[in-house]
């Protein structure tokens, strides 16, 4: 049966059908919908991990107990679990893993362009890379194969492109595969560096073992047409040279680690000339380069930024490109914006008046630093808000405590957000923690973490309470608050800030797009009160609009929070009348 699948439900899909048991994993877009689309299937036992290092390593922990195990993440979080990966190719497996990471060329969704391939050479691991939904599933199945059979964990490559769109894939049935027994062996599984030099050697024989299997893959593929010109690609750059030239020569590779050496050299060989196509970095051109094999085009044609596309690619070789329509006025810019009601909307403003360093972190509210608001001073990875605080101030003094906060959501403080805070108590720093609490995963589409009281599956837990969290890491000051009380909410910060000890503020409140969370009646300008002062402008809430001088509320968006009610100082915002 046939079935049109998101590229990460194609996964899930493989997972499923290999006989995979576990699945842990932290949301990342675009990799998130992988756990999601698992945890339906009954006999997939899943979950979301605090971070993605723990995701790892409960995945080995099952791979080693006998399991065949996945986690999931995108390519920033691979970062995080650098330490157990390079690891875990030394100890190999015993039930077969799968490691997913989702690339985003041209930051969708990501503060960087990292390309993954890097990972899989340095950690000496193979790589696969699918180009559609049922090479997903497909891949998926046979990453489990390649596992078991050269002990090691396998990394399957997607990209937003892959990981988002849909395509039809055929579906199979499931095969169970029994626990395999666990065998105490030190030697395999106890990296120690005694033990650890032993691996080595094995793990070098390993890699030339998996060049001969990627000689001879049915994943890596030559397709003969026009010899004029052969093109080596992968992944969505093989979709979009299809597109483009569909009756070209191109050696589609599957395996992106190791790259086989002599199918591409006899590919080259039947071909007058030789382009590479790959976005990003040139792994697959500094590999033919190094093998002495020609290259008459590559990353100086395409570039090292952002995606490729149809265009770009006909672009770059000299091609003719369908014509477009054109407007003689440029479309207005659409930047995103926090949502009506959103929590951290208030709070961004607060700050923004209070004229405060504002240390970001990752999440919805990195919006923040966008105007009117431009509350939102630096952004540089999960949890570094706090403890870039904490060398912010140490370095500028006891002056620069008293005008810099950090912010962090619920989700990215218990990701990797509670050891900054340890950081800070440690080191008898002072600095002030705003954690923005609006009890979900909000950016990535609503996942529960530690903190909500639900696990994947919406099955109740535990819930980890940040008030006592903070407190037991040795945080004596610590504030609840809503932050959709302006003034309440500005008194209490001020009031921290002059605290010469760590304090944490709780700010909060529910996102306001969580289906329990009740929308109260949208309020209305009262133009003849309207002074025209823009005030409630600032706050830059997507329901307000100014037109013929006055103030505006959008009815279908406003859901009354009352934001712009607190920012009106002539009563011209109301609500209607016994609401």
């Amino acid at each position: 049966m046939k079935q049109l699948l998101l590229g990460n439900a194609a996964v899930a899909r493989g997972l499923y059908e290999a006989g995979c048991r576990f699945v842990s994993a932290y949301p990342g877009t675009p990799s998130t919908e992988i756990p999601e689309a698992a945890a339906k299937y009954d006999e997939i036992y899943a979950e979301w991990a605090p971070n993605e290092k723990v995701a790892m390593e409960a995945a080995i922990g099952a791979s080693i107990g006998g399991a065949r195990s996945f986690c999931a993440m995108k390519h920033v979080g691979l970062n995080v679990a650098a330490d157990p990966l390079f690891t875990v190719s030394y100890t190999g497996v015993n039930g077969g893993m799968v490691i997913a990471v989702a690339d985003d060329p041209g930051m969708h969704s990501s503060q960087n362009e990292q390309d993954s391939r890097h990972y899989a050479i340095a950690a000496k691991l193979p790589m696969l890379e699918p180009s559609d939904s049922g090479e997903c599933l497909e891949f998926t199945k046979l990453a489990y194969d390649i596992s078991e059979q050269f002990d090691a964990p396998v990394i399957l490559r997607t990209c937003t492109r892959i990981a988002h769109s849909q395509s039809a894939v055929e579906l199979g049935e499931r095969v169970e595969y029994e626990l395999k027994p666990f065998e105490k062996n030190p030697g395999k599984y106890v990296m120690m560096p005694g033990n650890a030099i032993k691996r080595h050697p094995i793990i070098e024989e390993r890699t030339q073992k998996l060049v001969e299997y990627a000689e001879t893959a049915k994943i890596n593929r030559v397709e003969m047409g026009d010899t004029s010109v052969g093109y080596v690609t992968s992944g969505t750059c093989y979709q979009y040279l299809r597109d483009c030239f569909p009756n070209a020569s191109v050696l589609k590779l599957g395996m992106v680690n190791p790259l086989p050496v002599q199918l591409i050299r006899d590919f080259a060989e039947k071909v007058d000339k030789l382009i590479v196509v790959e976005e990003l970095d040139p792994v697959i051109e500094n590999h033919l380069r190094v093998n002495g094999i020609r290259v008459d085009g590559g990353k100086e044609l395409f570039g090292m930024c952002g995606e490729l596309s149809q265009v770009k690619i006909k672009r770059a070789l000299g091609r003719e490109t369908e014509s477009f329509v054109e407007f003689d006025e440029p479309v207005p810019p659409r930047p995103p914006a926090l949502c009506p009601g959103c929590p951290h909307r208030g709070m961004f403003f607060t700050l923004s008046k209070l004229d405060v360093n504002v240390m970001g972190d990752i999440g919805c509210y990195t919006l923040g630093a966008l105007p009117p608001l431009g509350a939102v001073d630096t952004t540089v990875c999960m949890g570094a808000s706090i403890s870039g605080a904490h060398g912010f101030n140490t370095a500028r003094g006891p002056e620069s405590a008293k005008k810099t906060v950090a912010v962090i959501g619920d989700s990215t403080f218990m990701h990797s957000g509670v050891t900054g805070l340890i950081d800070i108590v440690y080191n008898k720093g002072v600095s002030t923690v705003i954690i923005l609490d609006n009890s979900i995963t909000g950016m990535t589409g609503h996942q529960h973490n530690p903190t909500t009281g639900k696990t994947i599956k919406g099955e109740p837990a535990p819930a980890v309470s940040l008030e006592k969290l903070c407190q037991a890491v040795g945080v004596k000051n610590v504030s609840v608050c809503d932050p959709y009380k302006l003034d309440e909410f500005k008194s209490l910060v001020s009031a921290q800030l002059q605290i010469e000890e760590p304090s944490v503020i709780i700010a909060r409140r529910p996102c306001i797009m969580l289906p329990e969370v009740k929308i109260l009646p949208p309020l209305y300008v009262d133009h003849d009160k309207c002074k025209s002062c823009r005030q409630c402008m600032t706050i830059g809430c997507p329901a307000i609009s100014f037109a013929d001088k006055k103030a505006s509320i959008d009815q279908t968006l406003c859901v009354g929070c009352d934001l712009c009610m607190q920012m009106c100082k002539f009563g011209a915002i109301l609500k209607k009348e016994g609401k």
